[in-house]
């Protein structure tokens, strides 16, 4: 059992699942249901053992992070509330505020700054500033797809296409294809979720 958890075929197998369970995810994600967040509970316990057998710790890091915000996703997404909500409604997908563009930068460039010198003081990571870079841009893509903002899936293309070259480098072939694909889905999904949203439509199967 040991001599399997060491070998290569064990990282195939956490790498299958994960991207099964990927597409899972960004299927929910793409019709704004909100059982993308029940997935995303599960889909980041397979990465953190993924992650850490590919050598990946800022992935590592932020699969521990994923599993909290999809907790927090759900309650905002049940409970959560915006201007001009009605009662018993659930939360309409919007723009986000331009008063928020400037903190959120801000943070995005802290959260990247924290990460690499995490990275590059306590692991051997050999591809800190990517590693970095789209773990700190995904913070900011799961708070805006927590809050409903259309834009998220900007952020996201972004993120993917820096995460499907990084993972391809690292030798998880799947996943690398997972993210590829995730860049077409976001790209389609930004425009579903602007017409969900001109449409007055807010979420599925809540």
């Amino acid at each position: 059992m040991q001599e399997f958890l060491n070998s290569p075929d064990f990282l195939l197998a956490l790498d299958v699942t994960a991207t099964i369970l990927g597409l899972i995810y960004i299927w929910q994600e793409y019709h704004a249901s909100i059982y993308l967040w029940l997935t995303g509970i599960i889909m980041p316990l397979v990465d953190i053992f993924l992650y850490y057998e590919a050598g990946l710790y800022a992935d590592f890091g932020m699969a521990i992070y994923y599993t909290l915000a999809a907790i927090y996703g759900y309650m905002v997404w049940k409970f959560g509330k915006k201007k001009n909500q009605h009662e018993g409604e659930a939360m309409p997908i919007t723009h986000m505020k331009k008063t928020l563009w400037l903190p959120v930068t801000i943070a995005f460039l802290m959260a990247w700054a924290a990460i690499y010198w995490i990275l590059i003081t306590f692991t051997n990571s050999n591809v800190p500033v990517t590693d970095s870079f789209a773990n700190a841009l995904s913070f900011v893509g799961l708070w805006a797809l927590a809050r409903k903002y259309v834009e998220q899936w900007l952020v996201w293309i972004v993120v993917d296409i820096v995460l499907a070259a990084l993972y391809l480098y690292k030798g998880i072939p799947f996943k690398s294809g997972l993210y590829a694909l995730y860049v077409v889905i976001a790209i389609m999904g930004y425009y579903k979720w602007k017409k969900m949203m001109n449409d007055g439509l807010s979420t599925h199967n809540a």
